[in-house]
């Protein structure tokens, strides 16, 4: 049975203080640093790149870095985020002209490798390359931006996901990313994840007001996934 992770997002943290806002997360019991790559391309956004990872990593960051490249296409920056220091890389099957050959290439860089599924985007890619894929990310909102709201249909789409895995035997995570908070983060391991990326969910909460913040939200966290079995 899979260990349940919490992944805050840094794209909601406080840039003027990224070192010190992931050290206090963590300290508080996350378990991954979540990246969330935008390039105004793939998505209307820009974010961050390479370089921040490597900043984290020379800070003393030595947590898991798991790296959501929303970007096309995608095999021209997974090499210098693996030097950087990433742990997972994960990528959406549409940026990438040839699936199976980019996660190949992840795995050849020393990362583990996953897919990302939009809420509009099918399972079929999973097809033919399952064995390949060591984490599966469910997007639960529309990618691009920080606070939006979990759309309740990807819960089905996350029970089936759960059973495409169990069915296969394999060692496989299963991440959802988007409107995840303390009040749905049960609903959302009762349909199946193990893996909880949260953003405005944990940065977002008593923001400059609260320096405990952090231990409050993710010890809430903790208690709605000990309350679901699975």
């Amino acid at each position: 049975m899979a260990v349940d992770l919490i992944a805050p997002s840094i794209l909601s943290a406080d840039f003027a203080k990224l070192g010190q806002e992931v050290d206090s997360v963590l300290a508080a019991g996350a378990d991954i640093v979540h990246f969330d790559v935008m390039d105004n391309h793939y998505v209307p956004n820009l974010t961050i790149g390479p370089l921040v990872c490597e900043a984290l990593r020379k800070h003393g960051v030595t947590a898991p870095i798991d790296v959501h490249l929303m970007v096309k296409p995608v095999d021209r920056i997974i090499p210098d985020f693996a030097a950087a220091g990433a742990t997972y890389i994960t990528f959406h099957p549409e940026a990438s002209e040839h699936v199976d050959r980019t996660l190949q290439l992840i795995r050849g860089e020393g990362c583990k490798a996953g897919l990302v599924f939009n809420p509009a985007t099918p399972l079929s890619y999973l097809d033919y390359v399952l064995e390949k894929v060591d984490m599966i990310l469910l997007m639960s909102v529309n990618p691009g931006f920080g606070g939006q709201s979990f759309i309740p249909s990807a819960l089905d789409k996350l029970r089936e996901v759960r059973e495409i895995i169990d069915d296969s035997g394999l060692d496989i995570r299963l991440e959802v990313d988007g409107g995840v908070k303390v009040d749905n983060i049960a609903e959302i391991k009762a349909a199946g994840a193990d893996t909880f990326v949260s953003g405005s969910g944990i940065f977002g909460k008593g923001k400059d007001t609260d320096p405990n913040r952090y231990d409050s939200i993710i010890a809430q966290m903790r208690a709605a996934l000990g309350r679901v079995g699975r």
